[in-house]
This record gives structure tokens, sequence and C-alpha cells, in this order.
């Protein structure tokens, strides 16, 4: 078999119909719908498969949903085709999607996980009022140029930091809107291709986020951790995690700290990984790790035949 890791898609992958296929083919997949939806109290689903998207991108719908769909994705691939995070060699997640991975790998139970990611996207959205954060997407800079664009705009008096480091020349930064603004304006002047302010509903992975880290480590504290059944590859640290304790910690700091995407994908090319399967909505992070290293193959496993092309290509 070759050697692989499931990795899982963070915010801004959602649509309306994400998922549905998975749920009419297998009642594997079904079962994480129902399971989510009993959950959260909430006909989740119902949304995700005929809603309105404006609802479904809600911070608060989207972060259940997207691993919803994800684990939905996980399971089916188990169920249907053999194939499980048992036999990935690590598995990784896009911010929110670090929790869906955990789902996958058994470290946490979906219905608690629906529940805290129901917390984190509340809790996010409440952190900062409207109009006083921002992110910024730099385009073709390195992470000098952002760490020194994100030094100029602290200089306002406002908290500005890397928030996601996706790939090469495709850096996010996070903070107050005036110092984001000032960001920029110092990196297109330091040469950076492009800086343009994204349409989000919050600065997400800076410090203003902390009242959203505290919010999260209260939550995960009544919750249970297992180790998982495969490596995680941990967003805050780029390194491989299996203590329950540790991913406890990292999950508090995830919510403040920078989305090392890069360097998670560097690191697990060096330990051998051949493929990757993007369980769940979209190929944002198939796209990405061909920025990042163009040998590593990837496959999305988001509808029924998806997953049975990866299963097959995996165990030939």
């Amino acid at each position: 078999m070759k050697k692989f890791a499931l990795i899982f898609p963070g915010q801004g992958s959602q649509e309306i119909g994400m998922g549905k296929s998975l749920a009419e083919a297998f009642q594997s997949a079904r079962d994480v719908f129902a399971e989510i939806d009993e959950a959260l109290g909430q006909n989740l689903s119902g949304l995700m498969w005929a809603g309105d998207i404006a609802e479904l991108t809600l911070t608060a719908n989207t972060q259940p949903a997207l691993m919803a769909h994800s684990v939905a994705a996980a399971r089916a691939l188990e169920a249907e085709f053999g194939l499980s995070a048992k036999d990935a060699a690590y598995v990784a997640g896009h911010s929110l999607g670090e929790y869906s991975a955990l789902a996958a790998a058994g470290a946490l139970g979906v219905a608690d996980t629906a529940r805290l990611l129901r917390i984190r996207g509340n809790a996010m959205q409440a952190a900062v009022q409207p109009g006083e954060g921002a992110m910024a997407a730099l385009l073709g800079a390195d992470i000098n140029q952002a760490e020194a664009a994100c030094a100029a705009g602290r200089e306002t008096g406002g908290a500005c930091d890397i928030a996601n480091d996706n790939a090469p020349g495709q850096l996010v930064i996070s903070g107050r809107k005036d110092a984001v603004e000032a960001a920029c304006a110092q990196a297109k002047d330091s040469g950076v291709k492009k800086a343009m302010l994204l349409n989000v509903s919050a600065p997400f992975h800076c410090s203003l986020m902390q009242p959203a880290a505290d919010a999260m480590a209260e939550a995960l504290a009544e919750v249970s951790i297992a180790q998982p059944v495969s490596e995680l590859v941990a967003n805050v640290s780029a390194s491989a995690v299996t203590d329950p304790e540790t991913i406890r910690k990292n999950l508090v700091a995830q919510v403040t700290g920078r989305v090392r995407w890069t360097e998670t994908v560097q690191f697990m090319v060096a330990q051998g990984v051949e493929a990757t399967g993007e369980a769940g909505n979209g190929k944002v992070l198939t796209v990405m790790q061909r920025r990042i290293d163009k040998s590593l193959n990837g496959f999305t496993l988001g509808t029924p035949e998806d997953l049975e092309a990866f299963a097959e290509a995996m165990k030939g």
C-alpha cells in the first residue's frame, strides 16, 4: 500500500449540496450526518444540502458542516472501501480541519467535535466587534516579507500577525483593520506582488482571538481526548503528535496561532508520504500542496466516485 495522509479542509470550502452524494450512497455517511444533527439539535444536514448559502456561511454553521462532510467521507472510505485513518501515515487539517482530522482518527467523538466547533465558531465570531478586524492575502510574499509587513502594521498600535502560511507565495495576515491595512501598504512598497483584504467575518488566527482561545480552553477541558489511531501533524508545530494532552493544548493555541500548512506538507513529504486524500468538500488543500511539493500526489475525497478511485490508487 502507498504511504498516504488524510487531510481535512478549513473554512471557505463550504457550498450548498456538500456531502449529499455520500449520504445518498452510504449508510455509514448518513449515520455521521444524523449524529451531528442530533448533537447540535439542528437539521444541519438539511441546511448543507438544500439551505441558504448565507446561513451556511455563518461561522457557527460552517465549522461543524465542513467537519460533517469530512468525517462522513472518512467513515465511508473505511466502511465501503476498507481504507481507514489507521492505514494513513498521518492525519492533518487546516484550522477547523484539525478537529475533523481528530474525529476521523478517533481522538474526538463526532458529537463532541460538532459541539466544540459550534462553540469555536461562536467564540471566534464574538471575539472581535464587526469592522474592527481584518485579514489580507499577501500573494508572492515570503515569510520574511510577511513578518516585516506585520511589524509595520503593529506600529499603528494594533495587533497584526501571520495567520496562515498556506503555500509558497500565499500567506495570510490578520489583526486590527488599521494595522492590516498598514501592513498591506508596507508589503506593496517592499515589492510583494499583491496585498488584498479578504471578505471574512473576523480576524482569525491572531492575538485578537484570545477570548475565543479562552473559551476553547474551557470547552476542551470538559471533553475526553483519546490517542489518535494515526499521528496528527499539528497546525501550530507542523510536527507529529499523539499525546492527548498535547493535542488539547495545541487546539487552544491554534485559535490565536499560525496555521503552518506549508511546513505541515513538507514534514509529511520528508517522512515519505507519497499521496494525500482531501476528505470533505472542495480541493483547496490539494491545489495548495501542488505549490508546496509537486511530487506529492493529491486526491479529493468528496463523492462516492472519489473514494473508490482513491482506495484503488492507494491499494494498487
